[in-house]
């Protein structure tokens, strides 16, 4: 019944949906078809959607959005651990649902903005600005243009909400960014977003570009350490 109800409600949207019953037929649907966006329901027969969630991330970046019936920290943040760039707590209501969609949509289309000419007005300070040259701390370079991370000479596979979590790192280099700056730069959240998306994010990231690049502050936040 929930999943028949948020499909109508996403239909009426203007979303097309594809459903499954259980997590293998899930994944089958999502290798079946070309998908912009998945809803994982945490409890799901066969195949729970934590696992299920393990299983995409083996092939693809595409976005994943978590579903569950408790707000259980365990749940979350297992879901989080698993690869999905956020959750939401069943029932759920369907405008927030929507607003979280489209919001991880705009994510994964996320590209800079073309950096001003010399002297142009109306520049805001601290926009991220493309530029001919990567960025480069340490090991670790950022293509703004290209959007490209590499390490070491190898290149990083960030998921879209990773990668835009690096580049609010990189346009403030050793600057401390608290959680709640983070949650509103890159998961466009006000004050009622829940900060463990943010420290299950940087985790995650920390793996891929190397554990000692974020620093904690511990009663602050991170930043990205220069070299």
């Amino acid at each position: 019944m929930i999943r028949r109800s948020v499909q109508l409600a996403l239909e009426r949207y203007g979303y097309e949906v594809t459903v499954a019953g259980d997590g293998l037929d899930g994944l089958d649907a999502f290798r079946a078809g070309q998908h912009d966006l998945l809803i994982l329901d945490v409890m799901l027969p066969n195949l729970d959607g934590i696992g299920l969630c393990r299983r995409i991330r083996e092939e693809s970046l595409v976005p994943v959005l978590m579903m569950s019936a408790r707000g259980d920290a365990l749940d979350v943040v297992s879901g989080l651990e698993a690869g999905a760039d956020d959750y939401v707590v069943k029932p759920v209501d369907i405008g927030i649902l929507v607003a979280r969609i489209r919001t991880l949509l705009r994510r994964a289309t996320f590209r800079p903005d073309p950096a001003p000419a010399p002297g142009a007005d109306g520049a805001a300070a601290g926009a991220p600005a493309a530029q001919d040259g990567p960025l480069v701390f340490g090991d670790l370079t950022i293509d703004l243009l290209g959007l490209n991370v590499c390490r070491g000479g190898e290149p990083v596979l960030l998921s879209p909400t990773e990668l835009r979590l690096l580049l609010a790192f990189a346009e403030h280099p050793g600057i401390v960014l608290d959680r709640r700056r983070l949650l509103s730069d890159v998961w466009d959240y006000g004050w009622e977003g829940d900060t463990r998306v943010v420290d299950v994010a940087v985790v995650r990231l920390r793996k891929k570009i190397g554990a000692d690049r974020i620093e904690t502050v511990r009663g602050f936040g991170y930043k990205l350490l220069r070299t």
